[in-house]
């Protein structure tokens, strides 16, 4: 059912944070760095610290290393890749050392203000290391408290702006990091779930289907072949073997066909409120009408395949963040603020047409749906939408306005025009033969209109047009 073709995904950008899903590979390269490179400005404490207990060549060198600092820390996230991964990467090690070496060696350049560099070592142990790393937090907290009175050169007191603030930033980014593994999690096992659910749905229809054919076929095999071997010798018991292969046959296809219906029956209210948690389980936000009263009733199944249509594009491939239906007496449409296709906003939809980006003109899903929307007597849209994304809409004209008899009517001339016909008979035609009724029939009623054989058409010949509707 698809329309869009997924592009290969990248690998993770380095960065060790978070990037939106649709950027591009720079985009995300350009993200994980800058994020947490902000955060490297309040080194500038430890730069001023180094120029103010230092002058010419100490002076370079100790803004030099600081220098280094600053790219170890930026490569650790990289290689750490953030809070995702599981496990430590032995480069990512070696650089978590460097730093610490680093600073070691700016200290006595910088003397108490050395302290800010503990807070972005605190800030990778938490992350590396999780709850482990809040070891390294204690250590470092009292090293900067109680270092700078211990060495008489510093001529420093003890500092309590680090006693509160390397604590307090690394429990922040404790919590931090344990929501975005949890918000992980949860999406892939919304997947592994999402993925589990939709083959147990194929092994129940291969095993109704295995269930239905198996005997039926086994049957007809065995009375065929002994129609055949009996043909020359006994022409009449041959024939009564291939009238039964008959039956047998006739049965088994309307079996099948009862089964087909049942696994596809579609209600638009039932597919809103499906799509609303499958778009929610794979955070999208569903922004859906409240209510389908405004549908005419003619169309609510009809719109309801293109909402199924229109959400299982979205899920699959529009790596969207929002998801629109809209909804009118007589159309429907399913827009997205993901990945769009080629051609210009609002492009009518071009059969076999495929894009350069994440869509392709036409699917298999498409292609069926276009020609249930057009053997109501309307059109089918789809392209990129005015404002981005993808555009699914569906309108089948003026809103159907029709009175008692000539609903009746032309459901009759529905079950007796023939198979494929791309059109709905007119219903006035139907009225004007005189097929009007006084009394209102109900629903039932209105079924059996719908599934009687005419004149011109025998019930064989009727079923498989009333059950070619359901399986189309």
């Amino acid at each position: 059912m698809s329309t869009r073709c997924p592009p290969n995904e990248p690998d993770p950008p380095p960065g060790g944070f978070v990037t939106p899903a649709g950027a591009p590979p720079w985009a995300k390269a350009v993200l994980g760095f800058t994020f947490p490179g902000v955060f490297l400005v309040y080194l500038a404490q430890t730069a001023v610290g180094i120029g103010t207990h230092t002058d010419g060549v100490a002076t370079l060198a100790g803004l030099v290393l600081l220098a280094a600092f600053c790219v170890c820390y930026l490569f650790a996230l990289a290689e750490w890749n953030g809070p995702i991964r599981n496990g430590v990467s032995r480069r990512a090690w070696a650089l978590f050392g460097t730093m610490i070496a680093l600073t070691v060696a700016v200290a006595p350049l910088a003397h108490e203000d050395v302290w800010v560099m503990y807070v972005f070592i605190c800030s990778l142990a938490v992350g590396m290391f999780r709850a482990r790393g809040l070891l390294a937090v204690v250590v470092l907290t009292l090293l900067a408290m109680f270092l700078p009175p211990a060495i008489p050169a510093w001529r420093a007191g003890v500092q309590w702006d680090p006693a509160f603030t390397i604590p307090l930033i690394s429990l922040a980014l404790f919590a931090f990091f344990a929501v975005i593994r949890t918000n992980v999690e949860l999406t892939e096992a919304r997947g592994e779930i999402a993925r589990l659910a939709a083959e147990g749905e194929r092994s129940r229809i291969a095993r109704d289907l295995h269930d239905l054919l198996g005997h039926s076929l086994t049957s007809i095999t065995i009375k065929a072949s002994l129609a055949k071997r009996v043909s020359a010798d006994d022409p009449e018991r041959a024939a009564t073997e291939i009238g039964e292969v008959e039956s047998l046959a006739r049965e088994a296809l309307a079996d099948v066909r009862a089964a087909v219906g049942g696994y596809r029956e579609v209600t638009l209210a039932a597919e809103l409120a499906t799509g609303r948690e499958v778009l929610r389980a794979a955070g999208i936000d569903p922004q859906f009408p409240g209510a389908v009263d405004l549908v005419d009733p003619a169309h609510r199944e009809l719109f309801g395949w293109v909402v199924r249509e229109g959400l299982t594009n979205v899920v699959r491939h529009a790596r969207a963040t929002r998801c629109t239906i809209e909804l009118g007496p007589s159309h429907v449409s399913v827009s997205d603020d993901g990945v769009g296709g080629e051609g210009a906003p609002g492009s009518e939809w071009e059969p076999g047409r495929r894009t350069n980006g994440a869509r392709t003109g036409a699917g298999n899903g498409l292609a069926g749906l276009r020609e249930r929307v057009e053997a109501a007597g309307g059109t089918l849209t789809a392209g990129p939408g005015p404002d981005g994304g993808w555009r699914v809409t569906a309108d089948i004209g003026e809103p159907a306005v029709r009175d008692t008899a000539t609903t009746d009517a032309s459901s009759e001339a529905l079950a007796t025009a023939p198979s494929g016909s791309g059109t709905i008979p007119d219903p006035s035609d139907a009225t004007a033969s005189g097929q009007s009724s006084a009394a209102a029939p109900g629903p039932s009623e209105s079924a059996r209109v719908r599934a009687r054989p005419s004149a011109a058409t025998g019930p064989a010949e009727a079923s498989d047009v009333a059950t070619s509707r359901v399986v189309s």
